[in-house]
């Protein structure tokens, strides 16, 4: 299977997000012309957007809108979904398994627009809850999906989604591709409001406490829950590799450097260069007790490895967010 040619109208839905406005961004930086980028907030509210690119707020749960969004394209990634860090799924159930109406319409629109390759974006949460309650996991591989028994609400959404995909594969020759995300940070994300993830968090707490000289934390759980956290750079990296590829499976796109989220606040603490007390919130949403990606198979298959070390991420991931907290309010990267 050859890549995805440059002069081919490539759909990003969810642009107006943290991963859909990164990717847009290096796919113009790679080359491509021809983009069309959607999302359900107003374009001005996006955390990236770009002059040169054909921008449309579109509520893709409409199959009408899909429609529109994937007229002429010759190539589909869906990001948009209905989703956020852990308090925002265990609260939020029905939410995120309505996100089910985004991917089934756009795999239809793309279908009878003609596209020839789609991407879906779906998540570690679709793995077996059984195989994740211990802090010292075994590393997740493909294959621990099933029998299913994923994340409430959102990870059936997205192991459902993973299974539309590969039947419209087998029955309509729609050519997918399925990444499944393990905790994807970086600058250019939400970092609060209820719908951030764990390293969004920690930063803004560290740098609420630093700025505002309260050295404490509020930590959700005991800390001693594992993840393992993906920059956004190796993240649209191995997105790409993977839309280029022939391969039809779902992968993991995950770092493989496992943390305790006692460690996390570790390492944003050594940013800040401050300590802080720690009082941990028992009853708050935690997640699974433990989670981490096997990269053998994506390795094998598509050659991709991260390679930004968490130290490294979190601190860039830091700066900015501090940039974003004394200025007010959240810059939007404009370009043209």
């Amino acid at each position: 299977m050859t890549a995805i040619h440059k002069t081919g109208l490539v759909v990003v839905a969810g642009a107006g997000g943290f991963i859909g406005g990164h990717l847009v961004a290096n796919l113009l930086a790679s080359g491509f012309w021809r983009v069309r980028a959607v999302d359900l907030k107003p374009v001005e509210e996006w955390y990236q957007r770009f002059n040169d690119v054909d921008n449309r707020q579109l509520d893709l749960r409409v199959r009408s809108a899909c429609c529109d969004a994937t007229r002429g394209a010759d190539y589909v990634f869906n990001l948009a979904a209905d989703m956020g860090g852990m308090g925002f799924i265990e609260n939020n159930k029905a939410l995120c398994m309505l996100s089910v109406l985004i991917n089934t319409h756009m795999l239809e629109a793309s279908r009878d627009n003609g596209a020839s390759r789609f991407f879906f974006s779906s998540s570690a949460c679709v793995y077996r809850a059984d195989r994740q309650l211990s802090p010292d996991i075994e590393a997740l591989r493909e294959e621990d999906a099933y029998p299913a028994m994923p994340e409430d609400g959102y990870g059936w959404e997205k192991l459902f989604s993973e299974r539309m995909c590969r039947h419209f594969t087998e029955d309509f020759g729609l050519q997918t591709r399925v990444a499944r995300y393990h905790n994807v940070y970086g600058p250019h994300g939400t970092y609060d409001g209820g719908r951030e993830k764990a390293p969004a968090a920690v930063c803004r707490k560290v740098i609420a406490a630093k700025l505002s000289g309260k050295h404490e934390i509020e930590i959700w759980g005991d800390g001693q829950q594992t993840r393992s956290f993906t920059y956004i750079d190796d993240c649209v990296k191995g997105t790409r590799l993977l839309m280029d590829s022939g391969v039809p499976e779902p992968l993991n796109v995950g770092s493989s450097q496992m943390v305790t989220i006692n460690q996390l606040v570790d390492i944003a603490e050594q940013v800040a260069g401050i300590t802080l007390m720690r009082k941990y919130k028992l009853d708050a949403p935690k997640g699974v007790r433990g989670r981490n990606s096997d990269n053998t198979r994506i390795r094998a298959l598509v050659n991709w490895e991260p390679s930004w070390r968490l130290e490294d991420g979190l601190e860039r991931t830091y700066r900015w967010i501090y940039d974003q907290m004394l200025s007010g309010g959240r810059s939007i990267v404009n370009a043209s």
